[in-house]
C-alpha cells in the first residue's frame, strides 16, 4: 500500500537561490507526479507555497528567532532603511538572551525550529494525516524534529543529509574523536541516531556515506537505517533546458557563483593571473573574473589589495529577485551563469571536501558552458568533470592551477574553449530513487 501523505521537514523551504531550499524544492514536481501528498513544515524565512499545506513558524529559540525576522523582513519589504532600523533593534533586544543561548547549549542558531517542528507535527500524525516523516537539511533542526517524531509515533522516518554531520580534520581522522564544539558534538550524536532509527538515509557522496558507515557499522543491517548514495541533482535553472550558442567578446569571463570562505578563496585564481600576466601582459586587458552570491572572502581581500588586481575582479554580491522585471534571484543567476566564458568550481581545501560535492556543479551542469573545477580530494567529483569535459586542477597544486588557466585563456584566445558533453544530473532520477527505497519499507 501506497504511503503518499508525506510530513516534510525543512528549515530552509523556499529560500530563493539557497542550495538546502533547492534540493527539496526542485524535487517537489516530481513528488507530486509520484502521488505524494505533501505537507510541508519550514521556517518563515521562505516564500510560502500554496500547492499544498506548507505550514512556517518561528523558531523557539532567540537566536533563530532573530535569524528568521531579518529574511522575513527582507521578503516582506526589501532590505532598505526599514530593515536596517527593524532588524538593528530586534537584534539589541533579543542580544542577551542569545548570549545566555550560546552560553548554556552552544548549538547553531536555527536547532531550536526543531519544537516548533515536533509539536505540530505530532498533532498532526495523532490525527493520522501522516504516514512518513521526510527531514532534510540543510538545518540539522529538521533532522532533530524528524528523530522526536520518529521516537514519539513510530512512523517511518526517511533523511536527506545534505552535508556530512561530522567534520573530519584530515585523512587519518574517521570522526570518532569527540569534539570539543558542543554544536559539533550534537552533530555527531544526530548522526548515530540517524543511523539508529531512520528507516532510510541518503547521502550526497560516495565520500559521505563511506565515513558514515564506518562511525556506524550498524548502518545497513537489520533493524537500522538503510543508507545510500543519491546525487540530488538540480532543476535546469532558469527554466532552460538546453544549453546556448555561445558568443565570443572581447574579454574572457571567468564566473564564480556562490559562497566563499578563506578554505574556498578566489585568492587561488588571483595568484595564477599575476603568473599569467606575467607571461601573457596583454591578457590584463582581457580577464574579467566576475564572483556572484556572497560577499569576498578576506583572503580574496587580502589579495586583491596586495596584487592590486580591483579591475580584473568585480564583485557583484548576490542577485536577489528583480521587481521591475519579476525575475527571481535563481533566474538572473542562471542567466549570468549562460552567458559565462568559463565557470569557476572552487572545491576548497579541507578535509571534509572528500565528502562534499558543491551543489552549484549540478547547476553549472544545466549551462552546457566550460567548467573549471579546482577540487581537493574527490575522485567521484573528479571523474564527474572529467566525463562531460572540463578543466580540471587540484587546489594544493599551484603549478597545475597556473598551468590550467594558461590553457584556457589560449583556448579562448583562439575560440577554441572546450565544448562540455551536454550530461546535466535532473532531479527526476533521485526522486525515483527515493520513491523506489519508500516502496521497500512500505510493503
Amino acid at each position: 500500500m501506497q504511503k503518499k501523505n508525506w510530513l516534510i521537514l525543512s528549515h530552509g523551504f523556499n529560500m530563493d537561490g539557497r542550495a538546502s531550499s533547492l534540493t527539496i524544492t526542485d524535487k517537489i514536481p516530481y513528488l507530486l507526479e509520484a502521488g505524494v501528498e505533501p505537507i510541508v513544515f519550514s521556517a518563515i524565512t521562505g516564500i510560502k507555497d500554496h500547492r499544498f499545506p506548507h505550514k512556517q513558524f518561528l523558531a523557539w529559540g532567540p537566536a533563530a528567532f532573530r535569524f528568521d525576522f531579518r529574511h522575513w523582513i527582507a521578503n516582506q519589504y526589501g532590505r532598505g532603511i526599514f530593515y536596517k532600523v527593524s532588524t538593528g533593534l530586534v537584534s539589541l533586544l533579543l542580544a542577551p538572551f542569545i548570549a545566555l543561548e550560546k552560553s548554556f547549549l552552544g548549538y547553531s542558531s536555527q536547532w531550536s525550529w526543531a519544537m516548533p517542528a515536533f509539536v505540530h507535527g505530532l498533532r498532526l500524525i495523532r490525527e493520522g494525516k501522516i504516514d512518513i516523516i521526510y527531514s532534510t537539511g540543510g538545518a540539522w533542526s529538521a533532522h532533530l524534529a524528524g528523530l522526536w517524531l520518529k521516537k514519539k509515533t513510530g512512523l517511518p522516518w526517511i533523511v536527506e543529509i545534505h552535508d556530512p554531520l561530522v567534520i573530519r580534520k584530515d585523512p587519518n581522522d574517521q570522526g570518532f574523536e569527540k569534539p570539543k564544539n558542543r554544536d559539533a558534538q550534537f552533530r555527531q550524536y544526530l548522526e548515530k541516531q540517524i543511523c539508529k532509527y531512520a528507516d532510510l538515509a541518503w547521502w550526497f557522496t560516495d565520500g559521505a556515506l563511506h565515513y558514515a558507515k564506518v562511525r556506524n557499522p550498524n548502518l545497513n543491517t537489520p533493524g537500522n537505517a538503510h543508507g545510500f548514495m543519491l546525487m540530488p541533482g538540480a532543476q535546469p535553472p532558469g527554466g532552460h533546458d538546453s544549453n546556448q550558442a555561445h558568443r565570443y567578446s572581447e574579454y574572457l569571463n571567468l564566473c564564480h557563483f556562490g559562497s566563499l570562505a578563506n578554505d574556498r578563496s578566489l585568492a587561488t585564481v588571483l595568484g595564477a593571473l599575476v603568473s599569467l600576466f606575467g607571461r601573457y601582459p596583454e591578457a590584463r586587458q582581457h580577464i574579467r573574473v566576475h564572483a556572484y552570491g556572497a560577499p569576498l572572502d578576506p583572503l580574496t581581500v587580502e589579495a586583491l589589495q596586495a596584487l592590486k588586481l580591483d579591475d580584473v575582479l568585480l564583485a557583484h554580491g548576490r542577485l536577489e529577485r528583480d521587481l521591475p522585471t519579476g525575475k527571481s534571484g535563481r533566474e538572473r543567476v542562471a542567466e549570468k551563469m549562460r552567458s559565462a566564458d568559463v565557470l569557476i568550481l572552487l572545491h576548497g581545501n579541507d578535509e571534509w571536501c572528500a565528502e562534499y560535492i558543491p551543489s552549484k556543479l549540478y547547476d553549472y551542469l544545466w549551462t552546457g558552458r566550460p567548467i573549471w573545477g579546482i577540487t581537493h580530494r574527490n575522485p567521484q567529483l573528479d571523474q564527474m568533470l572529467l566525463d562531460r569535459g572540463a578543466y580540471l586542477s587540484p587546489q594544493n597544486e599551484a603549478a597545475e592551477i597556473k598551468s590550467t588557466l594558461e590553457e584556457i585563456w589560449l583556448d579562448w584566445s583562439n575560440k577554441k574553449l572546450i565544448q562540455p558533453i551536454w550530461k546535466p544530473i535532473g532531479v527526476d532520477q533521485a526522486v525515483v530513487s527515493i520513491m523506489t527505497e519508500v516502496l521497500k519499507i512500505s510493503e
